[in-house]
């Protein structure tokens, strides 16, 4: 048998589980605070730590770990294993091995791999994609992420290739995470739900959804929100049905693009289900049509919470095998 390790690095906890590669199922998982105030040292000790008391708990010796793969939301240089950025984590990563400094703490080669990436990798082997030459991967959360898989591996392209939430949506709109204005995840990401809902409420617009919250726009969330519309709030669902139509239009450029077998879509956002997912559809009526949509399958993912740590360690068998 062959066993690898999956992490799913996040801002407030470290996911963790040991991947059986030949029989295709986890061994057994842990989750620990990140505790990322102290510093990304303290934190790639921790998740050293917690390789180590995973394979125990698998009743493994380190040495029949066959590699780690570590899913990060950063950019980094995946050759060299050094991370440069990691958005919402405090601490100076700029320039940090992470990837070297880990493979020396537990004696097996450590990959990175972006965290959508990992999801897309997961899904597309294991989960909802599974059987598909093609699909595409779409998480919606904090931002927007995503990944291409063909054939059950991931295409990079220069290294990056799946950045979908910054595509320009418009190009006088918000900016998104990294500036750019109009990028998709600055239209319709979570934060950028939530901010539609302030706004309605700010202006004095009719809704129940300021009194879900007596009030405090700080309280404002997109499930705040799907709560008013499920209730009849006009304006909670005209927000919903706007977001809809902001992800069908940026997701009908990718599938123009692409025309992939299947859209696989996960994250804190996609758990709004049909309410995103009706206007989603009917946009990409409007705007695809050189594709084939009866044969794109737009599907929520299968996985669940494990899909970042199962796609990490799939990743490193990946990358085992084509070192051997």
């Amino acid at each position: 048998m062959t066993f690898y390790i999956g992490i799913d690095l996040g801002g407030t906890k470290i996911a963790s589980a040991v991947w059986d590669a030949d029989r295709q199922q986890l061994v057994t998982s842990a989750t620990v605070p990140t505790s990322a105030h102290e510093g990304p040292d303290a934190v790639l000790a921790r998740i050293a730590g917690v390789c180590r008391d995973l394979a125990s708990q698998a009743g493994l010796p380190m040495e029949h770990i066959a590699a780690v793969g570590l899913g990060v939301p950063a950019t980094f240089d995946a050759d060299l294993g050094v991370i440069y950025v990691i958005p919402n984590l405090p601490g100076d990563w700029y320039g940090k091995p992470a990837a070297p400094i880990l493979s020396e703490a537990l004696g097996c080669p450590v990959h990175l791999v972006n965290d959508a990436r990992a999801f897309t990798l997961a899904e597309a082997t294991i989960g909802a994609g599974k059987g598909t030459q093609s699909c595409v991967g779409l998480t919606l959360g904090t931002g927007i992420g995503g990944g291409i898989a063909i054939n059950g591996r991931l295409y990079l392209g220069l290294g990056a290739a799946g950045e979908f939430g910054h595509i320009t949506l418009d190009p006088n709109g918000p900016p998104d995470g990294t500036g750019n204005p109009g990028g998709w995840e600055g239209m319709a990401s979570g934060p950028a739900i939530s901010a539609m809902g302030m706004r309605v409420v700010a202006q004095g617009i009719t809704t129940k959804i300021g009194e879900m919250v007596n009030f405090d726009l700080n309280k404002i969330t997109p499930e705040i929100i799907a709560r008013a519309a499920d209730e009849g709030d006009e304006a909670a669902i005209n927000i919903l049905n706007t977001v809809g139509f902001y992800l069908g239009t940026g997701l009908s450029t990718i599938v123009t693009i692409l025309a992939p077998e299947c859209v696989v879509v996960g994250g804190g956002v996609a758990r709004l289900g049909e309410r995103l997912m009706r206007p989603i559809r009917e946009t990409l009526k409007l705007r695809v049509h050189t594709v084939d949509l009866d044969k794109v399958r737009i599907m929520p993912a299968a996985l669940g919470s494990d899909a970042g740590v199962i796609g990490a360690a799939v990743w490193a068998s990946q990358r085992a095998g084509e070192s051997n």
